[in-house]
């Protein structure tokens, strides 16, 4: 565990915190989620610590694989050089990674170099700017994550010795996906002996969680083979982000030590179901009461669904519902993102909403079914692809922009047994492909420019765009298969 209460850590301070140190690890989030950053020494993150130090934008003008985008975007380019953001560490991040003999870490947040102003791109800066709108009126918010994801083995080499999980991608380069081992085998959801197969790793994962402060709430096996699924422990919606992001580093982190690899892909096998990244997420005052909550039962609104629902937290559930389309590409932002949006699969796939329905996109979760502190919505559409930064910037957002306008909700709740969307044709069916979410997304008066700005529509969305004409001009194995002989 950290040796001090992040909360109280100063410039000052860090000096005694850091006194048996050598190196201080430090790493911000990228538009994917991916965390860059480096390795310091101790004095120059002590001469750096309060004003912050330059930091490559290149970051943010290349994709997750390195590859600059085809078309240059605002932030990072040839015209500007490249040039240096300031990146400036968070104190308040603080922890010690447990399996890099406890070598202190600190996320850190980006700025532009000509206003100092928070980076429109970067993904703990948006979620903050998103919380501070709410701040201005006394409310916070309080979120969760689950995310599922496969594991495989590590390849055998031709004299049946592993390799190390690093060359999974070198592997499949000349072999195919279907061929890469599974953790285990078959369907086993919520067992309690498959962990045991792998238990130095299965418990491994959630100490490690536990000492990075990232810790787990629930910890399971997931239908599907190798799969598992964490429920992290709700806490404050801009630190539930970050551990969200670092639950990520601490499994793949485990995983590299123990020959797996974790793989967060929305949909990698064909034939099983996806691998998802829910969100919950509440309001609450400055007392940390749960918003809502509706004290008095409404037995005479015409949806019962939301009896116990408070005026806020029906005004919030609108704006999710108006919003939800128009901001796709945050939710699903790979074109692999919509092999899991597809019916039959225990995904959502239109704009609904339902109290405890989880085959809704909103699972609506209140009494009678829960307690009164718990009530809060669980946005099922993300999948475990997602950059949780701003999936929950753009929950918060939406939803406070139904506070704002007090919006009605517009549809019916699922109806029980329904499983695509509303009872009527009022369920709007979410985006089919990544293009389609783009164009909706950038579209001239989409709310995503309404909640978050034309600044970080365009960058966003420009690097959906690299997506998906990386995507245009592949040429699958499927098609391979299905064509080479038969055309």
């Amino acid at each position: 565990m950290s040796d001090q209460d992040p909360t109280h850590i100063t410039v000052d301070s860090l000096p005694e915190l850091l006194k048996n140190d050598n190196a201080v690890k430090v790493a911000g989030v990228d538009v994917d989620g991916l965390l860059r950053g480096k390795l310091m020494a101790k004095k120059k993150f002590l001469s750096i610590a309060k004003e912050g130090f330059g930091f490559c934008s290149v970051v943010f003008g290349w994709d997750m694989h390195d590859q600059t985008y085809f078309r240059e975007l605002k932030i990072s380019n040839k015209e500007n050089g490249y040039r240096d953001l300031i990146a400036v560490a968070d104190l308040s991040s603080y922890r010690r990674i447990p399996w890099e003999n406890n070598v202190p870490f600190f996320l850190v947040s980006f700025f532009d170099p000509d206003t100092h102003a928070s980076l429109s791109a970067c993904p703990r800066s948006l979620l903050k700017r998103t919380v501070d709108k709410i701040a201005e009126h006394g409310y916070g918010a309080m979120a969760g994550a689950e995310y599922e994801f496969f594991q495989f083995r590590a390849p055998q080499t031709h004299d049946g010795s592993e390799r190390n999980s690093s060359s999974t991608a070198a592997f499949l380069k000349d072999n195919p996906v279907n061929s890469l081992p599974s953790l285990t085998e078959g369907m086993f959801g919520y067992s309690i002996t498959r962990p045991v197969h792998n238990q130095e790793y299965y418990y491994g994962v959630f100490d490690a969680c536990d000492a990075f402060n990232c810790a787990i709430e629930g910890w399971h096996t997931e239908s599907g083979p190798g799969v598992f699924e964490a429920a992290l422990q709700f806490c404050e919606i801009t630190a539930m982000a970050d551990k969200a992001s670092l639950f990520k580093l601490v499994v793949k982190s485990l995983g590299s030590k123990f020959g797996i690899t974790p793989c967060f892909m929305a949909k990698p096998r064909e034939g099983l179901p996806g691998n998802s990244g829910h969100m919950h997420v509440s309001i609450v005052d400055s007392s940390g009461q749960n918003l809502f909550f509706r004290e008095t039962e409404d037995k005479d609104h015409k949806w019962q669904d939301v009896r116990w629902l408070s005026d806020l937290g029906r005004h919030f559930l609108a704006g999710l519902i108006d919003g939800l389309p128009d901001i796709m590409p945050i939710l699903a932002p790979n074109v692999n993102s919509y092999k899991r949006l597809v019916e039959n699969f225990w995904a959502p796939v239109t704009v609904s909403w339902g109290l405890e329905h989880r085959a809704a996109s909103i699972r609506l979760i209140s009494p009678p079914t829960s307690s009164p502190k718990a009530t809060r919505f669980e946005v099922r559409v993300p999948g475990a692809d997602t950059n949780p930064h701003f999936v929950l910037a753009a929950i918060l957002a939406l939803g406070w922009r139904g506070v704002s306008k007090k919006m009605e909700i517009p549809i019916p709740p699922l109806g029980k047994g329904e499983d695509t969307g509303g009872s009527s044709d009022e369920g709007v069916r979410l985006a089919k492909s990544l293009k389609e979410a783009t164009d909706r997304f950038m579209a001239k008066e989409s709310v995503a420019r309404e909640v978050f700005g034309d600044d970080f529509v365009d960058h966003f969305g420009g690097t959906r765009q690299h997506e998906i004409r990386l995507w245009d001009e592949a040429v699958t194995d499927w098609e391979v298969r299905r064509y080479i002989e038969t055309v």
